[in-house]
């Protein structure tokens, strides 16, 4: 199927040609044609499968056939972050940048007054944080009685990050008359619940199996000592020739700390969590997206919905809490049909969270020791790592494995697998 053959129009076409597209994903071909033909959405689709598209070219279209004689926004699109929210205000100027309608984005972090002159010279999409979004309503800056169309984009993550109370309020907000498209990358009771009052008679969606990972990732743990993470990771990455890498470690000072050693090896890094200013957290993802910054490290901030492109190495330096979040999180790469690699590295104190997150994939994740870090002497009195698989890795009554070179390996015939695995990526994101 091509793009040819979903109904929009010439001038979006050529938007999505030039970007390089001419096939749809398989969201964006079920999709596409269900919001055009007006019907509410629920769509599961895990990240990197074009997604955002999928409901931003037949909007476009929608409100570009109906014509706007007000200022008021006619489609309201919410987003847990800012990052995700400026991300798809950037799809929507892209793909519509051969029509006439006005989007504006408006979430916090920086100042409102630019915003607010924005909405008062009127927007026909408006994207937002549920926060920010409410601020403005509060001062009534924003007037949302003629919203057409909502959009719920990564539901779950607004729910996890405990909006649903700043969402009922927007919905009070809302005409009850308008189309809703709600996406979300897992379902829990909640969101069921959620989309229940939410949808009227929905197409349902979903083009990956509920709460797994991106098929074409490359997943692999490497136990190692606490204090030795950092001395690792910088091996890995120094060893492996990293082109980029999105790191993920639990806490702000976590991330800092690891952004600062790496750059003391000289592995440009930089950190990206709540804690720095809107106009950092930019600058950061910015020249990440430029190649001018080889390793970013993140908290789960940014382990949803932002668009980083060829991505081909995601570590968690520290495995999350909620297993769902991995999922996430590596989710970052393997994207738009590309391979990629995830690499766990993990102590004696995570054994207990990574359990849940194979139990989450429905198997093991190949454990591979990398000479000199599975006892190092930094961590000489840190909780020894425990053979939870017993003998033989790689089976429930498996054990590790080592590698009998100083890189991870599957098996003693393999070549260092952080390697081989850093060089296969890279070759096919290029």
């Amino acid at each position: 199927m091509l793009f040819e053959e979903l109904g929009l129009m010439p001038r979006l076409l050529r938007a999505v040609a030039d970007q390089g597209y001419s096939i749809p994903t398989p969201i964006q071909a079920q999709a596409i044609p269900a919001i055009l033909d007006g019907r509410d959405v629920m769509g599961g689709a895990q990240t990197g499968t074009g997604k955002t598209a999928a409901f931003a070219l037949p909007v476009l279209q929608i409100l570009n056939r109906a014509g706007n004689r007000s200022r008021r926004p006619r489609c309201l699109v919410m987003a847990p972050t800012r990052e995700l929210a400026a991300q798809v205000g950037d799809f929507m100027a892209t793909y519509g940048k051969n029509l006439t309608l006005r989007s504006t984005v408006v979430f916090g972090g920086v100042g409102i007054n630019p915003q607010i002159d924005k909405l008062r010279r009127g927007v026909d999409i408006l994207v937002a944080t549920p926060g920010r979004l409410l601020d403005h309503a509060g001062q009534g800056t924003v007037d949302l009685s003629g919203i057409e169309i909502l959009i719920l984009d990564e539901a779950d993550r607004m729910l996890d990050m405990g909006f649903i109370h700043d969402i009922k309020r927007v919905l009070k907000l809302l005409p009850n008359k308008r189309q809703n498209l709600l996406f979300s990358a897992t379902y829990s009771d909640e969101i069921k619940r959620l989309a229940d009052k939410l949808l009227n008679n929905p197409t349902m969606i979903e083009v990956a199996r509920r709460n797994t990972a991106a098929e074409k990732v490359d997943q692999v743990v490497h136990p190692v000592g606490l204090k030795a993470k950092r001395v690792l990771l910088a091996q890995l990455i120094k060893d492996g020739d990293w082109e980029r890498a999105l790191v993920f470690t639990r806490t702000k000072h976590g991330a800092n700390r690891l952004a600062t050693y790496l750059e003391k090896s000289g592995i440009v890094a930089a950190a990206i969590h709540g804690n720095k200013s809107q106009t950092a957290r930019t600058r950061a993802l910015s020249e990440f997206k430029a190649g001018k910054v080889r390793i970013l490290v993140a908290t789960d901030i940014a382990a949803r919905g932002l668009d980083i492109d060829k991505l081909p190495h995601v570590v968690n330096f520290d495995l999350p809490n909620v297993a769902e979040d991995y999922v996430h999180r590596i989710g970052r790469t393997g994207r738009a049909g590309r391979s990629g690699m995830a690499v766990s590295l993990v102590s004696a104190d995570e054994q207990k969270l990574l359990r849940p997150i194979e139990r989450l994939l429905g198997r093991q994740i190949p454990v591979e020791i990398i000479d000199g870090f599975e006892q190092n002497q930094a961590d000489k009195d840190e909780e020894t790592f425990v053979d939870f698989r017993r003998s033989g890795r790689g089976s429930k009554s498996g054990g590790f494995s080592r590698s009998r070179s100083g890189g991870a390996g599957r098996g003693s015939s393999d070549k260092s697998r952080s390697q081989g695995s850093a060089h296969r990526s890279s070759q096919t994101s290029r």
